[in-house]
């Protein structure tokens, strides 16, 4: 897919600094002179960890709420790994958890210096790994750019220095990785993750009970892929969380918007060498418009800024996309998907928003957050073939909806 970084003009209304305008195109024009976009492909893997004893918990979760499915499971040294796929060309989605509940690395120590995460030590979102064609050089030619890998004995987590996998370490920005691979992860045991295990019958009866839900409801054939990823970070570094995931991958600042009523701003990053964005997902990031304590002048509302101090910087929602389409007596696919979720107990924070009529519209909502991963579910159904990515209506809505279920009461960190 041909496209021009240099003429292309980012959508919205944000007004970026003269310093984000200065770099962005001088990371395009390096990443191109450095062979960095040549290097790096289209996102092949999301990571995620879990407490030590959630790990089957989540799978079951993730068969009822969204089209992944268990492929394989794994017995490494430090954890215990569960790989599941939704389509061939589509991420795969690799959950781990500690052997130990009392494991220690990078994860439980960030979490623990946030009130809300405080009691879910080992969860949290890891990053993504996109296809690369050279570790090796393109570790040096990011590492000249002051990008930081692990390297055996630096992390505690072997996983991190698989052969044919290299991460970097977690952003100072955002506290996710970027990771590279030359390995397929559509073929599972090739990705050296330990000795595979089987399910017991009971732990597969119980995924098959769940698969069975999807199919005989409808609503797993509507459940597509992954449509964005979106991290919360701080007011003051959401340029340079951006511009740094920029410099890493062959991805496009697509653009922002302010969300006034929220004091925040979503801002957009795609990857243009993809005809359909469920093949790399974009990667959304969220940040107050003014920091918290100069917010205390307006005092306006500030969900965004809110979780990044309750929680820590972190990926806050993963975004399932939904078949477009009307699935009758007066109901989208969304709105079917949805209302068929609650009747099965899965609790959301808002009604579906948003209007699909006949003209291009987007509708959305947003789940609570999960006991076992503490991501949200957003479930987003882009009618007649919408070409932009969100509304700021829509976003508005959401946001608000999640900062009322994501506060921090005094007193109650350790109950």
């Amino acid at each position: 897919m041909s496209f021009d970084l240099a003429s292309y003009e980012p959508r919205g209304d944000k007004k970026n600094s003269d310093f984000f305008n200065e770099y962005l195109p001088k990371i395009y024009e390096r990443r191109a002179s450095s062979g960095v976009a040549q290097q790096v492909g289209s996102m092949r893997a999301v990571v995620l960890q879990v407490e030590t004893d959630v790990l089957f918990d989540t799978l079951v979760e993730l068969y009822v709420m969204s089209p992944y499915r268990h492929t394989a499971s794994y017995l490494g040294r430090t954890h215990k790994y569960s790989v599941l796929h939704s389509h061939l060309d589509y991420p795969a989605l690799i959950v781990m958890a500690p052997l130990s509940p009392t494991f220690e690395d990078f994860i439980p120590r960030i979490n623990r210096m946030y009130p809300l995460a405080r009691n879910t030590p080992q969860t949290r979102y890891v990053g993504e790994v996109f296809g690369a064609t050279d570790l090796n050089t393109l570790t040096k030619t990011l590492e000249d750019q002051n990008i930081r890998f692990e390297y055996s004995g630096d992390t505690e987590n072997p996983f991190y220095t698989l052969k044919g996998l290299r991460f970097t370490t977690p952003s100072d920005f955002t506290c996710n990785r970027v990771g590279y691979s030359t390995l397929d992860f559509n073929d599972t045991d090739s990705l050296g993750l330990g000795d595979r295990v089987l399910l017991s019958s009971a732990e597969q009866a119980r995924l098959d009970e769940a698969a069975a839900f999807g199919a005989d409801s409808n609503i797993s054939s509507l459940m597509l892929g992954i449509d964005h990823l979106a991290t919360r970070v701080l007011a003051g570094e959401r340029e340079d969380a951006i511009l740094e995931f920029l410099t890493m991958v062959p991805y496009y600042f697509w653009g922002a918007y302010n969300i006034f009523d929220m004091n925040s701003s979503t801002n957009v990053n795609r990857n243009a060498g993809v005809d359909d964005d469920k093949k790399s997902p974009a990667k959304v990031f969220t940040a107050n418009n003014t920091p918290s304590f100069v917010n205390s002048f307006a005092k306006r509302p500030m969900p965004t800024e809110d979780f990044v101090r309750n929680f820590g910087r972190r990926l806050h929602h993963m975004a399932i996309e939904i078949l477009d389409g009307d699935h009758g007596a007066g109901e989208k696919n969304v709105d079917f998907v949805v209302n068929t979720l609650k009747d099965q107990g899965v609790p959301f924070l808002a009604h579906v928003v948003g209007e699909c009529k006949d003209d291009p519209n987007l509708k959305q909502i947003f789940s609570k957050h999960s006991k076992n991963t503490l991501l949200i579910t957003e479930y987003i159904e882009r009618c007649h073939k919408y070409d932009g990515f969100f509304t700021k209506d829509n976003v508005a809505a959401l946001t608000a909806a999640a900062g009322q279920d994501e506060q921090y009461q005094h007193g109650h960190v350790f109950d």
